[in-house]
Parts: structure tokens; C-alpha cells; sequence
């Protein structure tokens, strides 16, 4: 890994500190969802040109299958180590556990987003449907998760 400049620990440094201020189920989520900007800071972004040819080489099911394991593993990578600097007192298990829900109220937000009508009633429906299965997180995080969804569905 390369050496990290002093504006992006900077930049690191102030996303962790703006998600210490937070719950840690939603402390896990905001960070989640800055997943590749943290990976980029702290240099694991971008892919190496082997990463690239080895990625290039799968099926677009084993590429689905890969990001898959990513995400149900991502409290066992670094996702793990930032959330713990985020909230250090919070204990080893507390942290993978939020980072799991984080993931999965993630996925779900995608998952039940159907562009069927008005764009943002169908984030606002698509949202909503996961704040059901996932009801512990607080309205600023509902509300990042709509922006979210907008943006990468639009």
C-alpha cells in the first residue's frame, strides 16, 4: 500500500471523526456507503493492472459473486478497522454486527427500488421498505440512504 498524502489523511480523518458523532448502526452505514472513497484515501483504490485483467477475465457471474462475498464479508475486512476507529470503545462484536445491518439495509434499498412512476416517490417507496426491515437507524440516516439511492439509480 502506498504511502498516504497529509490531505487524504485529512479527508480520512474528517469522514471518521463525522461518523464517530453518529449511533454505531448508523455510524456504520455512513461509512459503508463511503466505501471506494475510503478504500481510495487509504490507498486500496485504484485496482493494480493484475486486479484489472484477473476481473476482466471472470463471467459477469463470478464478477456478481465476488462483489457478493465482498459485501457479506465486509465486516471482516478493512470496513471493520475503520468503524472501529470511528468508535473504539464499542466492542469487537457490536462493530461486525453493525457493519452487517449497515450492508444489508444497504442492499435492501436497492433491492426493493422499482422505477415504476414518479423517480423520487419510488426512492421514497424503496427506502421505506427497508426502514421496515431495518427500523434502528435514525432519519438522517433514511435520508442519506434516499440521496444514495437516487444517485446511483438515476
Amino acid at each position: 500500500m502506498r504511502q498516504m498524502t497529509q490531505e487524504e489523511i485529512d479527508k480520512l480523518a474528517k469522514i471518521i471523526a463525522e461518523a464517530a458523532e453518529l449511533p454505531l448502526a448508523d455510524a456504520a452505514y455512513a461509512l459503508w456507503r463511503q466505501k471506494y472513497r475510503l478504500d481510495e484515501l487509504e490507498g486500496r483504490m485504484p485496482p493494480t493492472d493484475e486486479q484489472v485483467a484477473i476481473f476482466r477475465a471472470m463471467t459477469p457471474e463470478q464478477q456478481s459473486a465476488k462483489y457478493r462475498y465482498e459485501r457479506d464479508h465486509g465486516h471482516e475486512g478493512p470496513m471493520f478497522d475503520i468503524v472501529k476507529r470511528a468508535k473504539p470503545r464499542a466492542s469487537e462484536d457490536d462493530v461486525k454486527r453493525a457493519i452487517i445491518e449497515a450492508v444489508k439495509f444497504d442492499d435492501d434499498c436497492f433491492k426493493y427500488f422499482n422505477w415504476d412512476g414518479d423517480f423520487w416517490d419510488c426512492v421514497v417507496r424503496a427506502v421505506a421498505q427497508a426502514q421496515r426491515k431495518h427500523p434502528d437507524f435514525l432519519d438522517t440516516t433514511y435520508r442519506d440512504a434516499r440521496n444514495n439511492v437516487a444517485y446511483y439509480m438515476k
